[in-house]
């Protein structure tokens, strides 16, 4: 079953008044896609995966999540994520689901950056897969004077989370 309330190649989250019209839209976005190889099967990865309240024990740079809707999980589903070492609340919202396949969350209230992110789970067999990461974000303020910095640390800091991730889920082992 395919649900879709967002074109997954939309950026709806972004009101016309913050993109400054000085620069053209791709020159403010972000997009990073990292991959990683895991062998367990496709279900129990995107199960993992599309559950949020697991990001904690994964990505480093995360303290809680908390749903905030209640199940079962689909498109308008909503959670909350607390960043770790600051007091920052994000909110995020389901925008595009297709179970067992790929999920789509956007950050909705407290974002530093505004972001969408797309997990995509393939199998590779009956017990591998390959798990898909695409991140785009729109720097506001100073982190559009960063951009290329900023990348660079986004993409390292998902790669490291992935590789976690592979660990976790390859040998049930968590980092603090």
């Amino acid at each position: 079953m395919l649900q879709v309330a967002v074109p997954r190649d939309s950026f709806a989250l972004i009101a016309p008044a913050e993109v400054d019209p000085r620069y053209p839209a791709h020159e403010l976005m972000i997009s990073i896609t990292v991959r990683t190889e895991i062998d367990v099967p496709a279900a129990a990865a995107f199960e993992f995966v599309a559950d949020f309240s697991n990001n904690p024990a994964w990505q480093s740079g995360i303290q809680s999540t908390e749903w905030t809707s209640p199940p079962p999980l689909g498109v308008g589903s909503t959670y909350d994520q607390q960043i770790r070492y600051r007091n920052i609340v994000t909110s995020y919202e389901i925008t595009a689901l297709e179970p067992g396949r790929w999920i789509t969350t956007e950050s909705r209230e407290g974002a530093t950056i505004p972001t969408a992110v797309t997990r995509t789970v393939d199998p590779l067999g009956d017990s591998r897969c390959r798990i898909t990461v695409d991140l785009e974000g729109r720097p506001r303020g100073f982190r559009r004077l960063v951009k290329p910095l900023l990348v660079k640390m986004v993409r390292d800091s998902v790669e490291t989370d992935y590789r976690r991730l592979k660990r976790l889920l390859e040998e049930g082992e968590e980092e603090d």
